[in-house]
């Protein structure tokens, strides 16, 4: 498949300069990818610019990420972030659009679902987790947490932001073979843009972990009454979220399709060419006008 150019864009909302990647023409069917942690509208790029041929992919920085001002007075929380979100695609007239869902990107984007329901032409979910009881051996120092949420326990996440965790966050349980197809890009780029602000509020995002798990019911809910056309592309090589987080979504989804791909946490570094097709044939039934 040819690559298509990415456009690298800005766009003022409520007085933050906000940066998203935009690919595809102005006029082709939308695919919105809001990202996850600890990355940036940078994790879309290659696939961005595979379907952008007929498709019109637009990915934004959110505040406090990638290129975006961190504004003193934006809420830094998942309801911050999704009604975010809706103002993002409010100011570029999007009306309809495939939602990709990925990591802290999948509980932003299926609150503005929740919220929209109008706007969501199908999803395509990729490591996202939203059921308890599928959560990754990864999580463990987590849930400690959030089972007894001490200052020391604070203090240790806030502490753990570093360098060589961003390292390890983009390589998670590969394994080597998968590992040098990662490029270091991902965690020198996004630790060069972190700042001490930006770091207290990855921590404070990182411990509300334990709150969101109170909106797993809803999402859950939202996939069971509006049943959207959905695909499912997965690397299970995954410490935080393995085949069996892929797997949970087919109880309140029973007719999505499901890919589980030889590849982990960041499988559009290590999987791209399965991941474009896979996407291809599923947004040319669900999300075309050809």
């Amino acid at each position: 498949m040819p690559h298509h150019a990415v456009r690298h864009l800005t766009l003022d909302i409520d007085g933050m300069n906000i940066f998203y990647r935009d690919a595809g023409p102005t006029d082709g069917p939308v695919v919105l990818l809001p990202h996850g942690y600890p990355c940036s509208s940078y994790e879309f790029r290659n696939y961005m610019a595979e379907l952008a041929d007929h498709w019109r992919l637009i990915a934004p920085d959110f505040p406090g990420c990638g290129y975006s001002d961190t504004p003193a007075d934006f809420d830094y929380t998942f309801d911050g972030y999704a009604d975010f979100l809706e103002r993002f695609v409010e100011e570029l007239g999007l009306t309809k659009f495939a939602l990709y869902l990925h990591d802290f990107g999948s509980q932003i984007g299926l609150r503005l679902a929740i919220k929209r329901p109008e706007l969501i032409a199908s999803l395509i979910i990729q490591n996202g987790d939203i059921y308890e009881d599928a959560l990754g051996p990864k999580y463990k120092t987590l849930r400690e947490y959030w089972k007894n949420p001490t200052k020391d326990g604070y203090d240790s996440i806030r502490q753990s932001i570093t360098k060589e965790e961003f390292g390890n966050e983009f390589l998670n349980d590969v394994g080597p073979d998968l590992a040098e197809l990662i490029t270091p890009d991902l965690w020198e780029l996004h630790w060069s843009l972190m700042t001490e602000r930006r770091k207290d509020i990855a921590a404070a995002l990182i411990a509300s972990l334990k709150d969101n798990l109170s909106w797993f019911p809803r999402y859950q809910a939202y996939l069971r009454e509006y049943q959207p056309k959905t695909l499912i592309i997965w690397g299970p090589r995954d410490g935080y979220m393995p085949k069996a987080s892929a797997q949970a979504y087919l109880r309140d989804l029973p007719d999505a399709e499901l890919h589980l791909l030889d590849g982990g946490h960041w499988l559009l570094e290590t999987n791209l060419e399965e991941a474009v097709a896979i996407s291809r044939k599923f947004l040319r039934r669900t999300h075309s006008n050809i």
